[in-house]
Order: structure tokens, then C-alpha cells, then sequence
């Protein structure tokens, strides 16, 4: 069990409009559905299965708890890291991705914009910043 719990394999986005996020998903990030219900679409990423799941079914993975509703505000944010910020933004823009911030040096020294998909979800992509 030494390490099993240092790697994230799957997480599950809480959609209202499952095609809708399938769409964005596919046209933003370029990436293959692997399994498909009425229910769920399972994204791959690189080392990671992202599980679209409707916010009807996401209620019985939370429960006792609750799903917030969709403009409760973010709670989390997902990042990528790429050699070069500006050329992502570019491409995201001509893909029909609005900007929230960015691309900006922070303090910590990297380079960042987000922006957030059709259920709110928030993204980052960020590179390091190289001394000149």
C-alpha cells in the first residue's frame, strides 16, 4: 500500500448539461471519451480520467452531504502546466474560450490564466517563469 494513495487516477466533475461539458471537453482540451452513459461521460487525460457526472447522480456520491449548486462559487481549481501560457490562452481563445485572468506573472513564479467550463468549473494553465 506504500504510495497508492500519492497518485489521483479519476475525479468526477458535477455537471447540470452533460453534453455540454462533453462538448467543451472534447473541443478545449482534445481529449477521447472512454466510456459514455446517460448519465456520465469519462474524459482521459494524460494520467487522469475526468468523470462528468449529471448533478441527479452525483447526489447519491456525496451523501449525507450535498452538491452545491452551480453558482455557489468555486471551491477548487484544476491546473495544467504548459512550456508557453500565451500560446495555450491563444489557442483557447480561438477555440471559444473566454478568459478569466491572464496570462499574468504571479509572485510564486509562474505564469498563469484561468478560465472555467460550462458548469463553472474553474482551470489554470501555467507555466514556470525562466530568469531572463
Amino acid at each position: 500500500m506504500t504510495n497508492s494513495l500519492q497518485r489521483i487516477s479519476a475525479m468526477s466533475l458535477f455537471v447540470e448539461d452533460l453534453q455540454a461539458a462533453k462538448t467543451f471537453y472534447q473541443a478545449v482540451f482534445g481529449v477521447q471519451v472512454i466510456f459514455e452513459d446517460q448519465n456520465s461521460v469519462a474524459v482521459g487525460f494524460e494520467n487522469l480520467i475526468v468523470n462528468l457526472l449529471k448533478v441527479d447522480s452525483a447526489r447519491e456520491l456525496v451523501q449525507p452531504g450535498r452538491v452545491a449548486a452551480a453558482d455557489a462559487g468555486s471551491r477548487f481549481q484544476l491546473s495544467i502546466w504548459v512550456p508557453d501560457v500565451d500560446a495555450v490562452c491563444r489557442a483557447l481563445q480561438q477555440r471559444g474560450v473566454t478568459l478569466l485572468a491572464g496570462p499574468v506573472d504571479k509572485p510564486w513564479g509562474m505564469r498563469c490564466a484561468s478560465f472555467v467550463d460550462p458548469a463553472g468549473h474553474s482551470w489554470e494553465v501555467a507555466a514556470k517563469i525562466h530568469p531572463a
